[in-house]
């Protein structure tokens, strides 16, 4: 079976970045091993994992199985809310990397803003601090607004190269997509088949899909990935991993993108991150 061909959009100093990455969320024990190092064989190169997901071990065994070198793989992990602040967030990413049997990652997150706490700036500053060191190749953020996002580079000069964020066709979030191309930021869609907020079971996904002879999945992806997002869906099926980076068919069209910019939930409809926290 042939390696997946995966497009690639570029970080803001231009090293190439996977449009189509791994998620691993909810994925535990050897299942998700087996399911990782599956997907890392079948032409995955970008990996999703954070402490807060209880895997980044799995992770780091699947990738040691999988045959894969390491550093053609770039493993994303992030920083939780309870090791926010300029120590702990070392701390915590050492823990990681110890997880991960990684000496580096090849992102490095803050998970959520969680501004109860008040630590997002001196985490980032930590993350500047990890990048300069070495010990990360890439840095940004999660969950974060606008405004969240300004206020860090407005007090360090430091923009995040990614932000990722709750995003899909009923989740369109137009304005931060928006301030992060005038950034340089790449947006990376956590969340991009919608399941939260029933998009598979709408009726103008499902009539694109009929259309192009596609799924209703790979609408989203294909419809996401045209606008330079990154995606990272999640599957332990060998096929449907497969399906979800196979988008080369599908070319949509104006009427394609009109009938899906119906299905935008508006802003509102997304988990707030001045309210939402994780720990």
């Amino acid at each position: 079976m042939s390696a997946l061909s995966i497009p690639s959009t570029s970080l803001a100093d231009g090293t190439p970045f996977p449009l189509i990455g791994f998620g691993t969320s909810s994925m535990r024990g050897t299942g998700a091993v087996e399911g990782i190092a599956a997907a890392l064989r079948s032409g995955y190169r970008l990996l999703d994992t954070a402490a807060q997901y209880g895997n980044e071990a799995a992770v780091g065994e699947a990738l040691r199985i999988s045959g894969i070198d390491p550093d053609e793989v770039l493993v994303t992990t992030k920083i939780a809310g309870g090791d926010q602040g300029r120590e702990a967030a070392r701390a915590g990413y050492l823990e990681s990397l110890r997880r991960l049997g990684l000496p580096r990652a090849g992102l490095v997150l803050i998970h959520w803003p969680n501004p109860s706490r008040g630590l997002a700036l001196e985490t980032w500053r930590t993350l500047i601090d990890l990048k300069e060191e070495g010990l990360a190749q890439h840095i940004g953020v999660s969950n974060f607004r606008p405004e969240q996002t300004r206020e860090l580079i407005d007090a360090t000069g430091v923009v995040p190269e990614v932000n990722q964020i709750q995003l899909s066709p009923a989740l369109q979030r137009r304005g931060t997509v928006d301030f992060h191309r005038e950034h340089g930021i790449v947006t990376e869609a956590w969340g991009p088949l919608g399941g939260r907020e029933g998009l598979g079971e709408q009726f103008a996904l499902r009539r694109v899909a009929e259309k192009h002879g596609a799924t209703p999945s790979q609408i989203a992806l294909r419809w996401a990935v045209d606008r330079d997002i990154v995606v990272i869906p999640k599957s332990s099926d060998p096929q449907r991993q497969r399906d979800n980076a196979s988008l080369d068919h599908i070319a949509l069209d104006d009427a394609d993108r009109e009938l899906l910019t119906t299905l935008d939930l508006g802003e509102e409809a997304a988990w707030d991150s001045r309210e939402h926290e994780e720990w």
